[in-house]
C-alpha cells in the first residue's frame, strides 16, 4: 500500500436524508486495527438491500459510503497476520498481500460463540458494510474489519481461477442468500414430510414405540409446492438454488415464481428455459401477483404452499405469503424489512399453524453451499449482458447516479461497478 502514489480514492457516496448518490473524492482507508486488511476492490455490486438505503428507510443520518458487495485484491494487512498466528481462523496465517478475496457483506470475527456454530451474520463483531460505522465496497479501496474471519480467499477455492470475477461477486451476498433461502425452507419440520416420505413428526425423529396408525401416502401427497415470491437477483438464486436442491433430491415439486413486473418474470422464464430441461420430478411457473392465488389454488386442490420463500422485503409480499401458505406451513422471509409491522395477528398465524423464519443470510458459512451451485450453474451465473444472464452490465462509477435511479425504478437488473473504468 506504501507503494501506491495516490491520496485519495473515488467513492459512490450516499447522504441524508433520501435519494442522494454523489461521486466523491475521499481518503483511501488505512490500517486502524491489527485485524484489519486494505483491500483494493475489482468490482462492487449494486444490490436491492442498498435500496433501502437510498430511499431512506434505514433512516440514517450520516453520509456514508454505498455497497455491500466486493471483491478485489488484498493492498495491506494488519499486524494480525503473520505464519506463526494460531488458534485464530487460518487466514490470518496463510492470507497475504497480492492475494484475490471474496467479502461477505457483513464483519464477522470467525472466533465468538455465534461465528463457532456457523450463525456468522450475528457474530458479537457484526458490521454491515456500506454504512457509516462501515463504509462500504462502491470505491477503490475498502477497509475490512476482523478481516481473518471476514474474508474468504480466492486461494481456498477449487477451480477459483476459472471463475470471472462478475461471477465471484455472486458469492458476496445474493447466492449464498439465495442458497440460505432455499435451504432453510427444504430443511424446515414441516417440509420434512414431504422430503423423508414420513409422516409429522416420524419425519423429524428416531423411530417411536407403538403404532401412530398413519395410512401410506397417496400420489396427491407426496409434491411439494414452493413459492418464491420476488425476482430481483436474489429472488432468482433462490430459484436457481431450489430447483437443483428438488432435483438433486429427486422430489416432486411444483415451484411458483411470483413477481409484478413483467421484465423480471421474463427474465426468470428466461433463465429457466436454460436450465430446467431435465427437470423430470416437478413444475416450474412464472406468475405474476393478480393471478398467483387462484394459480395455486389449482395447483394445490385449494390447500396452498408447503413453503413461501419471501425475498422482497415489504409487508404486501408478507401478506401474499400468508395467503398463499398452506395450513402447517412455513414463511421464510429473507427480504430486508424497514420498522414496519409484520401483517400478521397472533390469531391468523395460530389457526393457520404457520411457521415464520425471518433474518440475514450468514454468508460466511453459506460459502462452500453456494460455492458448489456457482460451479455448478455458469450457464446463468457466469456470463454478463445475456438474456439469461443475471448479472446485466459491468459500468463506471460515474454511472453510479443514473444506475441508482434506474435500478429503484425498476428499468435496470444486476448491475456491477468496476471502480477503476
Amino acid at each position: 500500500m506504501t507503494s501506491e502514489s495516490m491520496t485519495s480514492q473515488r467513492a459512490v457516496r450516499w447522504h441524508p436524508p433520501s435519494y442522494d448518490i454523489r461521486i466523491e473524492a475521499l481518503p483511501i482507508p488505512k490500517i486502524e486495527h491489527p485485524d484489519d486488511a486494505i483491500v483494493k476492490i475489482q468490482l462492487a455490486g449494486l444490490c436491492g438491500s442498498d435500496l433501502h438505503m437510498y430511499r431512506g428507510t434505514a433512516r440514517l443520518t450520516e453520509p456514508c459510503i454505498m455497497g455491500h458487495e466486493f471483491i478485489g485484491e488484498i493492498v495491506a494487512l494488519g499486524a494480525s497476520f503473520h505464519p506463526r498466528s494460531t488458534g485464530r481462523p487460518h487466514l490470518y496465517s496463510t492470507l497475504h498481500i497480492g492475494d484475490k478475496i471474496v467479502s461477505p457483506f457483513t464483519v464477522s470475527c470467525g472466533e465468538c460463540h455465534f461465528c463457532r456454530v456457523g450463525f456468522t451474520c450475528r457474530c458479537v463483531e457484526s458490521r454491515l458494510f456500506g454504512t457509516p460505522l462501515t463504509p462500504g465496497g462502491q470505491a477503490q479501496y475498502v477497509r475490512v474489519p476482523r478481516a481473518g474471519g471476514t474474508l474468504y480467499s480466492l486461494q481456498d477455492i477449487p477451480d477459483g481461477s476459472s471463475l470471472a470475477d462478475s461471477s465471484l461477486l455472486l458469492l458476496c451476498d445474493i447466492l449464498p442468500t439465495g442458497v440460505f433461502a432455499a435451504f432453510q425452507a427444504l430443511s424446515h419440520a414441516k417440509t420434512l414430510p414431504f422430503t423423508t416420505k414420513q409422516p409429522y413428526p416420524l419425519s423429524a425423529s428416531p423411530p417411536q414405540i407403538g403404532d401412530a396408525s398413519f395410512l401410506p401416502f397417496l400420489e396427491e401427497d407426496k409434491p411439494l409446492t414452493m413459492a418464491v415470491i420476488g425476482l430481483g437477483p436474489v429472488g432468482v438464486c433462490a430459484c436457481i438454488a431450489l430447483l437443483d436442491m428438488l432435483v438433486t433430491r429427486k422430489l416432486k415439486f411444483n415451484v411458483i415464481a411470483i413477481d409484478p413486473n413483467e421484465a423480471r418474470r421474463a427474465k426468470m422464464a428466461s433463465i429457466y428455459s436454460t436450465i430446467g430441461g431435465n427437470y423430470q420430478f416437478g413444475g416450474f411457473q412464472v406468475a405474476d401477483t393478480n393471478n398467483v392465488k387462484e394459480l395455486v389454488a389449482n395447483l394445490t386442490k385449494g390447500f396452498g404452499c408447503n413453503a413461501v420463500l419471501e425475498v422482497v422485503g415489504n409487508t404486501s409480499a408478507l401478506r401474499l405469503a400468508y395467503e398463499l401458505v398452506r395450513p402447517f406451513g412455513c414463511i421464510n422471509s429473507v427480504g430486508v424489512h424497514s420498522d414496519h409491522t409484520v401483517p400478521y395477528k397472533g390469531v391468523e398465524l395460530y389457526d393457520k399453524n404457520v411457521s415464520l423464519d425471518f433474518g440475514r443470510c450468514p454468508v460466511r458459512a453459506m460459502f462452500p453451499m453456494a460455492l458448489e451451485l456457482l460451479l455448478k450453474r455458469q450457464d446463468v451465473l457466469g456470463s454478463v449482458g445475456g438474456e439469461t444472464s443475471l448479472v446485466e452490465k459491468i459500468a463506471s462509477l460515474d454511472d453510479a447516479v443514473q444506475i441508482y435511479d434506474d435500478f429503484d425504478k425498476g428499468k435496470c437488473g444486476k448491475v456491477l461497478f468496476d471502480p477503476f473504468k
